[in-house]
């Protein structure tokens, strides 16, 4: 299980790594019905070291929410840095 976004660093027999799979590119051209953070709060999650979503395009979807951190991370920060991503979690 490799593509962009993967990180050496994730612990092979993590039971949430073998939940991974492709997403479809094609969901990114779907219209959006509805966007819950028009409404309410929200934090984006700026992956440092994301090879799966570029920077730019990241920096575009932080620019919508409220409040934005940044880790030193890839595209699967929850795997990679669990306990940043509970301490972020836990701080809303």
């Amino acid at each position: 299980m490799h593509w962009p976004g993967w990180s050496s660093s994730w612990p092979a027999s993590s039971p949430a790594a073998d939940h991974l799979a492709r997403q479809s590119v094609h969901v990114t051209r779907q219209p959006v019905g509805a966007a819950a953070w028009q409404q309410v709060p929200s934090t984006y999650l700026f992956c440092a070291q994301d090879h799966g979503t570029p920077p730019r395009l990241q920096r575009e979807f932080a620019r919508r929410a409220g409040s934005v951190v940044e880790l030193d991370a890839g595209h699967h920060p929850f795997l990679s840095q669990p306990a940043a991503v509970q301490d972020l979690l836990l701080s809303l």
